[in-house]
């Protein structure tokens, strides 16, 4: 053999010894930093995030939120607040593991109704939107707003409905979201001051038309009835004559 190319074999066979270990340590550190980084990611969004709805949080709300209002070529927008009405009495009721339930399904039909528009929960049973002007007026917006929301849902064996007062009014290009937000939650809590019912037993849906307060803040309330769960072990009244 000769002995040069002994020689260059043997070195190339060192180096590649050498190498071996650098590789593998280059391994992974990249599969360390992709862990890392996913993490962080984990982290990131559960900071943004609400981990009961999996809605953008209060903080993640104002932050996307001013960035849409400031985009004309957003626009028209309209900003809604809205809470669930007897809340506290669904958890007495049906319990918490129902409450959540509601606050879920109620952030569901939220995100689907704003069909890409930034939807959140801001904390409790209230909620917040800003949502793309659709077709029709302020008020023909609201009332779509507020049936989607106020489909039945079955909780505890029950079917119910569950009333929510919303808030709704347009956003200007040049608006701040807080002052937005603000006169949306006033419009919500005068729906909710003005269109206050007593939950029934009785299952229907009863729609208020909405109230207009100024040239364009529009109020909308859905009143269903929320009952206790049906004592099936009661005997009937006997209608027999």
């Amino acid at each position: 053999m000769d002995p040069l190319a002994f020689m260059a074999g043997a070195a190339a066979a060192a180096g590649a010894c050498a190498a071996l270990p650098l590789y593998v340590r280059a391994r992974r550190a990249e599969r360390l930093a992709a862990r890392l980084g996913a993490e962080l990611e984990i982290e990131r969004h559960a900071a943004s995030h609400d981990p009961l709805t999996g809605l953008p949080n209060r903080r993640a709300f104002y932050q996307r939120g001013t960035v849409l209002v400031a985009d004309r070529g957003q626009h028209p927008l309209v900003a809604v607040v809205l809470d669930v009405d007897g809340f506290k009495q669904i958890n007495d009721v049906f319990g918490h593991s129902a409450g959540d339930e509601v606050l879920a399904t109620t952030a569901r039909r939220l995100n689907a109704y704003a069909d890409g528009g930034l939807v959140a929960r801001l904390g409790g049973d209230e909620f917040a939107g800003l949502l793309p002007g659709g077709s029709g007026s302020t008020q023909e917006q609201a009332d779509r707003l507020a049936e989607a929301l106020a489909a039945p849902m079955r909780l505890a064996g029950q079917v119910v409905t569950v009333s929510v007062s919303v808030g709704l009014v347009p956003v200007e290009p040049d608006a701040h979201l807080a002052d937005a937000v603000h006169r949306a939650d006033a419009a919500m809590y005068r729906s909710k001051g003005t269109r206050r019912r007593p939950h029934a037993a009785a299952p229907p849906l009863t729609v208020h038309a909405a109230a207009r307060l100024g040239d364009h803040q529009h109020l909308v309330h859905t009143t269903l009835r929320l009952g206790k769960p049906r004592d099936t072990t009661s005997p009937r009244p006997s209608t027999a004559t």
